[in-house]
């Protein structure tokens, strides 16, 4: 038995037939297995959802809830018969809720990773690898370029910067889902425990992840628009594309930042023109993809979205048979990375 036995590509994703179900499809279809909750895995309109009872939360939370036809919460670790098929959610790191998808039938054990990382993350269930013979894997940083440093070294970097210009604001470009909320909890085990400001796309979303028992200490909603200058706190963390937003003029000379994994490359940082690029990404870095592809002990590697070539013919090198796959509909480098 091979991969292709048990899913295919189709327009509307990954699709397991012998299961009737796709994986995180791109578009509306009958029945759903969506893995977290970045729009580009988790959309509306599905008949049916299977997913964890926190990217349900955070689907109903962005979509209302009545997105889906029907939804069934699973919890990590748990079996579940679908068709002829045998499926489980196992942590991903990625964000609150985020799962791979293990797929077995006659023995063989298929595992789908979604979006994952394996660095440190305290709003985020650790990576769990899985023994399997198929591995699809993302490859939003499959370069050997890309070598995340330790979070902590990010933050301190942050806090430097507050430390010396403590009169100035600190704006802080980072996704709504998942970065804004693990970048707050770095901080507070940093020890930094004034307020912090967020943008109003931020809030919902992090009132969400209280709810689900994620400690974030004081937060400071912002008003959409200020008609005067107010005192601000510090570190204020709002969408990437806020930065240079009209939103973002209530603050007198801020100290600019942005937290992502693109700002490895120098260059993107100075194209932002952001004053501290921290490295900071939720997804695993060329170290982490490669070292998990060997833990899994697979044969087979599929690769999806991302830096595709230069993965599989590291896989290719080590006996393993890789093939990329090109799909549509994933990934923002400019938002998740």
């Amino acid at each position: 038995m091979s991969a292709s036995d048990l899913i295919a590509v189709t327009p509307e994703g990954l699709y397991c037939a012998a299961g009737g179900f796709y994986i995180d499809p791109p578009r509306a279809v009958a029945r759903a297995l969506v893995t977290h909750g970045h729009a580009d895995h988790a959309r509306p309109g599905h008949g049916a959802v299977l997913a964890t009872p926190e990217t349900l939360a955070i689907m109903a939370a962005r979509y209302g809830v009545d997105h889906a036809g029907s939804v069934q919460p699973i919890g990590y670790g748990i079996p579940l018969r679908l068709g002829d098929v045998t499926v489980r959610f196992v942590p991903a790191g990625h964000v609150l809720g985020s799962a791979q998808i293990v797929i077995e039938r006659g023995g063989f054990r298929l595992v789908i990773s979604g979006d994952y990382k394996r660095q440190p993350d305290p709003t985020a269930v650790p990576f769990e690898p899985v023994r399997c013979h198929a591995f699809v894997s993302e490859a939003t940083f499959g370069l050997p370029v890309f070598r995340h440093p330790p979070p902590v070294q990010e933050t301190a970097k942050l806090l430097s910067s507050l430390a010396r210009q403590p009169d100035r604001v600190h704006l802080v470009g980072a996704y709504g889902l998942g970065k804004a909320q693990r970048l707050i909890a770095l901080l507070r085990e940093a020890g930094f425990d004034a307020p912090i400001g967020l943008h109003g796309a931020m809030v919902a979303i992090t009132a969400l992840y209280r709810d689900e028992g994620i400690a974030l200490g004081p937060t400071l909603p912002l008003e959409p628009i200020r008609t005067a200058r107010a005192p601000s706190p510090g570190i204020v963390i709002c969408p990437p594309s806020a930065i240079d937003d009209r939103w973002s003029r209530r603050f007198d000379d801020p100290v600019t930042a942005f937290a992502s994994g693109w700002m490895r490359i120098r260059a993107r940082a100075r194209q932002r023109g952001v004053d501290v690029p921290l490295i900071l990404s939720d997804h695993a870095d060329w170290p982490d993809l490669t070292r998990t592809i060997a833990e899994t002990g697979c044969s087979e590697l599929w690769v999806t979205h991302g830096q595709e070539d230069a993965l599989c013919h590291w896989a290719t090198g080590r006996g393993i048979a890789a093939r990329p796959l090109r799909l549509i509909g994933y990934g923002d480098e400019a938002e998740t990375g």
